[in-house]
């Protein structure tokens, strides 16, 4: 597949407009396969596999987390960080009104609604990462620090080795 049978996503348009330089990866996507299909499908490590997860406060203030794919968020740890009594997933159906992007393709670029982000600082230590490109079955491989520039993250360190969730 060419790139220019690519479909042009709202994350891929901002990362254009944003000057980054990124490469796209279409894949076989698999329902519930996570980043663990995703890292096999494009022979890579799951660790440098960024998802992104859509959460909420105890205000019901919905944000992002850019999490390693081989790594769970300690909701409890991220709580703390914000200073809130808790941090839960949003429903799948909340994510998709918040990023116009369906659960399996949620991309922190080019959302419908401005959301904070906070980032597993450890992603920084990556010569490159693969995450999201706004649809199921696309993924775009960038410098960490590009995510840095463009979103703006806060860097917490929140994650939980070894799980393997799939997200």
């Amino acid at each position: 597949m060419t790139k220019d049978k690519l479909p042009s996503t709202p994350a891929v348009r901002a990362l254009r407009e944003g000057g980054v330089p990124f490469t796209e990866h279409p894949y076989r996507y698999e329902n519930r396969g996570g980043t663990a299909v995703c890292a096999r499908e494009l022979h890579v490590d799951e660790h440098s596999v960024i998802k992104t997860l859509v959460m909420e406060d105890d205000a019901r203030r919905p944000l992002v987390v850019l999490m390693h794919g081989d790594e769970e968020v300690s909701t409890k740890e991220l709580a703390r960080y914000l200073g809130v009594k808790r941090v839960t997933p949003c429903t799948a159906e909340t994510a998709q009104r918040l990023t116009g992007c369906l659960v399996g393709g949620i991309s922190p670029f080019g959302t419908r609604k401005a959301m904070p982000v906070h980032m597993e600082e450890t992603i920084l230590t990556l010569p490159k990462v693969y995450i999201n490109g706004g649809r199921r079955g696309l993924i775009v491989g960038l410098d960490p620090r590009d995510l840095v520039r463009i979103l703006k993250p806060r860097l917490v360190k929140v994650g939980i080795r070894g799980a393997h969730g799939k997200t």
